[in-house]
C-alpha cells in the first residue's frame, strides 16, 4: 500500500444518546409488579380488573374468536336493569360508542351482568344502616384476580370427516356473492316492486 492516512473512523461518540436502550426493562417489571401488588392490596377485596364484555373479534379472519371488549353498550345494562352511572360505582367497565348488533351478543353480555350482580357486596355509604349480616359477608369476600365472570369455553370443532357429494357442488364463494348482491340491492329491489304494483293498480283503474 502507498502512503495513506490509517482510518479513524469517529462511530463511538456519544453512542447512548443516538440508540435507544432498555437497559431498566428488569427494573421496570419488578415496580409494575409491586404496583400492582400494592393497588391490590388498596382496593382488597374488590376485585382487581373491571367487569368487561364478551366481544367477537373484527374482520372475517378472526371473527370465530371471543375476547374481552372496552366496555359494556347503554342497551346491555339497560336489559340487566342497570343505569350507566351506577355501573361505573361497582366495577363494571362502561363504552358509550359499541352498539349492538346481535341479539346473540346482548343475551351473552347480560348474562355476565346478572352472574357479577348476583356475586356483587354493596355496603351502604351510611355506616348505620349497614347490617351484621352485610359486614361479615364484607370482611369474608375473597379478591378475584383477573376477570371475575370469566369467559365461556367456545364449542369444540368439530372432528375431521369425509366431504359429502353435495358439499362439493356447492359454491361458497359464489352463494357468499349472492347473498351480498341480495343485500346491498335489496332497498331498490323493494322500491322496483312497489312501482311496479302501483303502475298496475293505475292501469286497472283507466
Amino acid at each position: 500500500m502507498q502512503n495513506k492516512q490509517l482510518p479513524n473512523v469517529h462511530l463511538r461518540k456519544e453512542w447512548d444518546l443516538r440508540v435507544r436502550t432498555w437497559f431498566n426493562q428488569p427494573g421496570r417489571k419488578l415496580r409494575r409488579r409491586r404496583a400492582r401488588v400494592a393497588k391490590a392490596a388498596k382496593i382488597a377485596p374488590r376485585p382487581t380488573e373491571l367487569l368487561r364484555p364478551a366481544v367477537r373479534c373484527p374482520t372475517l379472519k378472526y371473527n370465530r374468536k371471543v375476547r374481552v371488549g372496552r366496555g359494556f353498550t347503554l342497551e346491555e345494562l339497560k336489559a340487566a336493569g342497570i343505569s350507566a352511572k351506577y355501573a361505573a360505582t361497582v366495577g363494571i367497565a362502561v363504552d358509550y360508542r359499541r352498539r349492538n348488533r346481535s341479539e346473540e351478543s346482548l343475551s351473552l353480555n347480560v348474562q355476565r351482568l346478572k352472574a357479577y350482580l348476583a356475586k356483587l357486596i354493596v355496603l351502604p355509604r351510611n355506616a348505620k344502616k349497614r347490617t351484621a349480616e352485610e359486614i361479615e359477608a364484607y370482611k369474608n369476600a375473597a379478591q378475584v384476580q383477573g376477570q371475575v365472570v370469566p369467559l365461556a369455553a367456545e364449542a369444540a370443532p368439530e372432528a375431521p370427516r369425509a366431504v359429502a357429494a353435495e358439499e362439493k357442488k356447492t359454491k361458497a364463494f359464489v352463494t357468499l356473492r349472492q347473498v351480498r348482491g341480495d343485500y346491498k340491492s335489496h332497498g331498490v329491489a323493494q322500491k322496483r316492486k312497489a312501482e311496479l304494483k302501483e303502475k298496475k293498480a293505475n292501469s286497472v283503474k283507466k
